[in-house]
């Protein structure tokens, strides 16, 4: 939100908005806030994004991101506005070989993956002119992701333990706000081409790969080259979770190349 907030400001006036502004668990909130500030362009960067507390709460996921990405959806086309909705890789089960493609059916494997799904059937479901964007593994230098917290255990332990066996597309929040700056500069192609797009970072990478290319690069960045935890390959198996994690769910950004001329740099890049 706070990189949106930046990179969209040069599009017009940006009015970012907290729950206390708009409850996604609430449609009347929703309805209200939007009704208030009659947008030309909504875009949705909230979720309920905690993939292990979704298995006990199904419910408040649902809402939040099965739900309330339709009202808004019903809200920007019954204004003529265009909605940007972010979702995520965890659609897929991850068991292909191969990069997914926006057609390959879905088959979310955990409560999370299902609840956005849901958002996404809903916002098509409406219609209207819309940008649904599957992303992956998304971090920033705020609040809480797998980069923050990696740099803060690797000052704390000797050693961490990263599994091995997932793969995705590590993803910059500035490198997706300014992505979706540059998509919404072509409004008219929006309105011709709405629809499901793969908006990641390029290349894939593990668990285990990302955590030390995170140490790595920090080494070289900080000049401080020592005092930081090794990090050891494990198994799914060996670190059990209450939601199961599809194992390779890569996505193919073909489709965002060949329709809007928009690619992201690699996830190395990106992390540096």
């Amino acid at each position: 939100g706070r990189e949106l907030q930046t990179a969209l400001e040069p599009l017009g006036t940006v009015i970012g908005l907290d729950r206390s502004g708009m409850d996604l668990a609430s449609p009347v909130s929703i309805r209200r806030a939007i009704r208030d500030a009659k947008p030309d362009v909504i875009v949705n960067a909230a979720a309920y994004n905690n993939v292990d507390r979704a298995e006990s709460e199904s419910a408040i996921a649902m809402q939040v991101n099965g739900i309330a990405p339709g009202v808004m959806a019903e809200e920007a086309k019954r204004l003529g506005a265009i909605l940007v909705h972010y979702s995520t890789d965890y659609v897929f089960d991850g068991e292909r070989d191969r990069p997914y493609a926006e057609g390959d059916p879905p088959h979310p494997v955990n409560a999370y993956g299902r609840s956005k799904l849901a958002g996404e059937r809903a916002v098509a479901a409406v219609g209207g002119q819309y940008l649904t964007l599957r992303t992956s593994w998304v971090y920033s230098a705020r609040g809480s992701n797998f980069v923050l917290t990696v740099l803060r255990l690797a000052r704390e332990k000797p050693e961490l333990s990263m599994v091995d066996d997932q793969s995705g597309s590590p993803t910059w929040a500035r490198a997706l706000a300014r992505a979706t700056a540059e998509l919404l500069r072509r409004k008219d192609l929006i309105t011709r081409e709405s629809g499901v797009y793969h908006l990641v970072a390029g290349g894939h990478t593990s668990r285990y790969a990302f955590a030390k290319a995170i140490i790595d690069i920090m080494k070289e960045v900080s000049g401080i080259p020592d005092g930081w935890a090794s990090v050891k390959p494990i198994t799914s198996d060996q670190h059990p979770l209450p939601a199961r994690r599809p194992p390779h769910p890569v996505t193919s950004t073909d489709k965002i190349k060949r329709v809007f001329g928009i690619e992201m740099p690699r996830w190395e890049d990106q992390l540096r």
